[in-house]
């Protein structure tokens, strides 16, 4: 039994550790970046989100399902995305960090941008998205 629980441990562990090696980018840096054409915004979270609440004016729409699934839009995207940073936001932060510690460990440059009300917080604009 103890090593059970010590072997769930070390899985949560290290499904937890490599979220928290994501650098984490302030919103208005995040914003100056995908200006430049440095960097490209991605709002991992799900299209009833992206219509309930808006979304960042220059965010690409990319939902964590289909990062999870097929990556029927995730593989063009990547694809043509090169080598410019990829910062990423959901609703609090926690699956974008999720998706940004994967995309890390396959040598993307990512960053955490944490979520959106952090992005309005900082007086960014928004826009809306239909259904």
């Amino acid at each position: 039994m103890k090593f059970l629980v010590l072997l769930a441990a070390l899985v949560v562990t290290a499904a937890v550790a490599p979220a928290r090696e994501v650098p984490k980018i302030a919103p208005a840096e995040a914003a100056r970046l995908v200006a430049t054409g440095k960097a490209v915004l991605v709002d991992v979270r799900e299209p009833v989100e992206w219509a309930k609440t808006g979304v960042a004016a220059p965010a690409v729409l990319l939902s964590k399902s289909d990062f999870d699934g097929k990556q029927a839009a995730w593989k063009p995207f990547l694809a043509k995305t090169g080598d410019k940073q990829l910062i990423l936001y959901c609703r609090t932060g926690h699956r974008a960090g999720i998706i940004a510690a994967t995309l890390a460990a396959q040598g993307r440059a990512v960053a955490n941008a944490g979520g959106l009300a952090d992005w309005m917080a900082a007086g960014l604009p928004l826009r809306t998205v239909k259904p």
